[in-house]
């Protein structure tokens, strides 16, 4: 736990007491002059980050490098307090009960913006997902010991791979909620913290290491969706990935809604990544900040490219990671769309349907604003089994309960196939859902079946083209490289090279031949500095290759 901590002390600070007032989010200009390089990425990412973006091919690059420290200790030196710190977008958040010193601020030379994203808290309003429970059940114990959550586990043919013996073991979950209950002490997740499968908790609002809500039991929405992937009560509620690991983020105050959360989320989102989880699950979202309307978006922000919590969404996928997220809970209201984060790009946006399939009439709507399908795929989320405080099991309603449902499926599904790529996993949980060929703007693609996912991912990698990127030579190089690349078919790769502010210095296209190796040739290479150098290939598949070479 101590080691892990030291690894994210570059994005977060440990708690001090101070006086909430304003806050800003902050944003750089560059990074020029960092002490961080993509050479030495273990200065500000795990171990297992670095091997998931080895594993799949994916650079490192300048986006994964955190803000310049001396930028942020000229911010700090005017009097503010510093929250979070964000690479991907180069930028902090930060808190001052006097905001006469932002003036100070934006005149330093480095500073791109400045958002105001919190005032004083004058008002309280109930979280965005509002969840309903009840007392009794109508489902009975199942032969596979599953009780109450018999339904909701079938329904998506995750038990199928869980009787095979795939349950997440080996796969970690982010999980970023608000706080999560009295999880630390309830039985239904004895089994999980007995084994250290809490790797570590953040709470991103009061920037400190508790996540619990021990001290009135309210603020138990986190708790209740972590049961659906983790609760561990036989005969009464299962998880449908129980062997998973887990990092427990509040970025969420249930109190209020302010832009803050938004940029919460995407620090939680980065931590996920940093920390090496393989999975991102959160049933969150934002549209109306009731406590700042100004700030609140429209449905036309619901593009995946304007929203903070949307934009790191999509980078966490681009790290590798699946992303799941609730689509919202505005079926019934006058918003009536997804909400933020579930607008994003190349992530699974999860909506709700009820205990026979039916949609859920308070599941939000797709399409996006620019008319992408969302939601993405659905589970139950209508009377779903939770855990309760009370150490037995309640049921609610909501999008927030459907969402961890399907996490859990992706971890289950990705220990059966480890290999497969975070694009792939999504893509055959897509393909196997139940209105892949007809998606519409309720269920999206429909209900997925797992099981039949991990046979289109096994029927896909049978049918797999053969590539391989065999070597870079010479190694140191002056004028020019060579690539000697395998396909097994014929196809056009693109080849580009990276500096190591991750700057695009060279590039081309080139046709190979299929049934053997392929040399590439990228001359004019005199002029570059001397230093290391990323060459990056990717084929007409998407599969990415990456070699270091130095001149």
């Amino acid at each position: 736990m101590k080691k892990l901590l030291l690894v994210f002390a570059l994005f977060i600070i440990q708690a001090d007491a101070f006086s909430q007032s304003y806050k800003y989010w902050i944003e750089f200009t560059d990074k020029n002059n960092s002490p961080y390089s993509i050479s030495t990425p273990s200065a500000y990412l795990s171990a297992r980050a670095i091997a998931r973006r080895a594993k799949h091919g994916i650079p490192v690059q300048l986006n994964d490098l955190p803000p310049n420290p001396a930028y942020i200790d000229s911010v700090v030196s005017k009097g503010v307090k510093l929250l979070n710190r964000s690479g991907w977008f180069n930028a902090i958040s930060i808190n001052t009960s006097d905001s006469t010193k932002m003036a100070k601020i934006r005149a330093l030379p480095f500073v791109k913006s400045s958002k105001y994203v919190l005032s004083v808290k004058k008002t309280h309003s109930t979280n965005h997902f509002i969840e309903t429970t009840q007392n009794n059940s109508p489902y009975s114990v199942s032969s596979y010991n599953y009780g109450n959550s018999q339904n909701q586990v079938h329904q998506i043919n995750v038990d199928c791979l869980n009787n095979m013996g795939f349950r997440g073991k080996g796969k970690r979950i982010a999980v970023i909620d608000t706080r999560f209950g009295v999880a630390d002490t309830l039985s239904a997740f004895d089994s999980l913290r007995n084994r250290g499968g809490i790797l570590a908790t953040w709470d991103f609002v009061w920037q400190q290491p508790v996540v619990w809500d021990d001290t009135n039991n309210t603020d138990v929405h986190g708790q209740e969706v972590l049961s659906c992937i983790a609760g561990n009560l036989p005969g009464q509620l299962l998880g449908d990935a129980m062997d998973a690991d887990f990092y427990l983020l509040r970025t969420e105050d249930a109190n209020s809604e302010y832009m803050i959360e938004d940029d919460n989320w995407a620090s939680g989102a980065e931590y996920a990544d940093s920390a090496g989880a393989d999975i991102i699950t959160s049933s969150l979202g934002y549209s109306v900040f009731t406590n700042d309307p100004g700030s609140s978006y429209t449905y036309a922000d619901m593009n995946g490219k304007v929203a903070v919590a949307s934009r790191a969404a999509t980078i966490a996928s681009e790290k590798g990671l699946v992303v799941c997220v609730a689509a919202g809970n505005e079926g019934g209201s006058s918003w009536q769309y997804i909400t933020s984060p579930g607008d994003a790009d190349s992530i699974l946006t999860v909506g709700a349907v009820d205990f026979l399939g039916n949609y859920a009439t308070f599941s939000s709507t797709g399409p996006t604003s620019d008319h992408r399908v969302k939601p993405d795929v659905c589970a139950q989320g209508e009377f779903t089994a939770l855990a309760s405080s009370s150490g037995g099991v309640t049921f609610g309603n909501g999008t927030s309960f459907a969402t961890p449902l399907i996490a859990g499926g992706v971890a289950s599904l990705w220990q059966a196939d480890s290999n497969a790529s975070n694009y792939e996993i999504m893509s055959a949980i897509k393909q196997s859902a139940s209105q892949y060929a007809n998606p519409d703007s309720l269920l999206g693609y429909g209900i997925p079946n797992f099981c039949t996912a991990r046979s289109i991912i096994i029927s896909a990698e049978e049918n797999k083209v053969l590539t391989n990127l065999n070597s870079v030579f010479p190694d140191p190089f002056t004028d020019n490289i060579t690539i000697s690349f395998y396909s097994s078919i014929v196809q056009t790769v693109n080849v580009k090279m990276f500096n190591s502010l991750g700057q695009l210095v060279n590039g081309k296209q080139w046709k190979v031949a299929g049934g053997g190796n392929t040399l590439i040739n990228m001359g004019g290479l005199q002029t570059l500095t001397n230093g290391i150098y990323l060459v990056v290939l990717t084929d007409e598949k998407g599969s990415v290759y990456t070699s270091k070479v130095v001149k």
